[in-house]
């Protein structure tokens, strides 16, 4: 089957997982079979159950061919909603998106008249995971009464998406943001309840008003390594440079070695878990002109030895530390010594490090040994397998 191509193509984090997938009468819908396509790309199973409503808009028949199963558009004498979301019912999951507010509203107060808020009414009540992405205009998402109503969804458990507010409309979140949230809602919320704090991507340091000294590093790896914290539950902090993309993380903007420096501090003392400073931090620093600096001769450049953010948390905090260590040109071995150094100088609980020379810096995946006290592991792939060994690695060997 086609659908099974492409299953488990992206990550497994959602695999052996049965996800119904609801779908009302919002334009939003259209967006649909690229959100089942994204769940089953992550492992998902996917079951579409339609409204009347979301039929005129999408067919049934693009669902099928999305998610590889017939699409419910009626409960029948097959009893749908009993075979999914019934006592032991075969669902890990309920997601309406888009919802309407008309769904919102009638999921709230217990009405049941269409398949989806049948499914729903059972999924609730057999407290089987219910997750919904509003998609409406901006003044029916800011109704007194719909607003009341997804409060009251939130206390009995549900789930609520944030949308995103564009052109004066509640827009449905993306496919890949509401995956996201569908694996953090199933995963296995092993950092529950933890802060952590991440550097991420390059520094920058100016040379002027215009011109910068920066590094090759993308980011990629900082990125990965907080989603998989999210995913597992915990509050999440990056510190980087350039704007931040996924509205469930807490987002610092910090350009230079000392901008990072000052946030990292500054965040320190709030009360964070753990940090992972994924960050390819400048060894060095200069005295930015006010000006233009004119290229009509030589010239010559002072730099200066730029503080080591690591070893200036680690005289203020005994929280826990990952750190990364990149290297050029050296062997297995000597990278495996490398890294227990750094682990012992600096107090860490973790280091990775890799030889950039291997795969190049700021590439989609890598190739990097994990050191902890109880021994080191290799890791090779895309950086999103990377990420999630590290932090397996952390809540097994570190946190266990």
């Amino acid at each position: 089957m086609h659908v099974e191509r492409i299953r488990n193509s992206k990550t497994p984090t959602l695999d052996n997982k049965t996800i119904v997938l609801g779908i009302t009468g919002s334009i939003a819908c259209v967006r649909c079979v690229e959100l089942a396509r994204e769940l089953i790309r992550r492992g998902a199973e996917v079951h579409a159950v339609m409204t009347p409503e979301a039929t005129r808009i999408l067919h049934p028949n693009a669902m099928e061919f999305a998610t590889g199963n017939r699409a419910i558009t009626s409960i029948t004498g097959k009893i749908e909603h009993v075979e999914f979301f019934g006592i032991d019912g075969k669902a890990d999951l309920l997601l309406i998106a888009p919802s309407t507010a008309n769904t919102i509203s009638k999921i709230a107060l217990g009405i049941d008249d269409t398949p989806v808020t049948t499914m729903a009414t059972a999924a609730i009540g057999s407290s089987t995971p219910v997750a919904i992405a509003p998609a409406m205009h901006e003044s029916m998402y800011r109704h007194p009464k719909i607003e009341e109503n997804m409060e009251t969804l939130r206390d009995m458990g549900v789930h609520i998406i944030p949308p995103v507010i564009r052109e004066n409309k509640a827009k449905m979140a993306s496919p890949e943001v509401i995956s996201i949230y569908v694996e953090r809602i199933l995963g296995d919320w092993s950092l529950k309840d933890r802060k952590v704090l991440i550097t991420s991507g390059p520094s920058i340091e100016s040379i002027d008003p215009i011109r910068v000294l920066t590094n090759r590093s993308s980011g990629i790896m900082g990125t990965e390594v907080a989603l998989e914290c999210w995913r597992r539950g915990a509050e999440v902090t990056v510190i980087q440079a350039f704007r931040g993309e996924y509205p469930f993380l807490n987002y610092v903007r910090a350009e230079s070695v000392m901008d990072m420096l000052d946030a990292v501090m500054k965040e320190i003392e709030r009360g964070y878990d753990l940090f992972i400073s994924t960050a390819a931090i400048s060894d060095f620093v200069i005295e930015r002109a006010e000006r233009k600096i004119k290229t009509d001769s030589e010239l010559c450049l002072t730099l200066r030895e730029a503080p080591k953010i690591i070893k200036e948390v680690r005289k203020v905090s005994d929280i826990q530390i990952i750190g990364f260590k990149a290297e050029t040109g050296v062997k297995d071995g000597d990278l495996i010594r490398i890294a227990r150094e750094k682990m012992v100088e600096d107090r860490l609980q973790m280091v990775v490090a890799n030889d950039v020379m291997e795969r190049g810096m700021g590439t989609r995946d890598g190739r990097v040994v994990i050191v902890t006290e109880n021994g080191e592991r290799w890791v090779e792939g895309d950086k999103s397998e990377i990420a999630r060994e590290i932090m397996e690695s952390y809540v097994r060997e570190v946190l266990r």
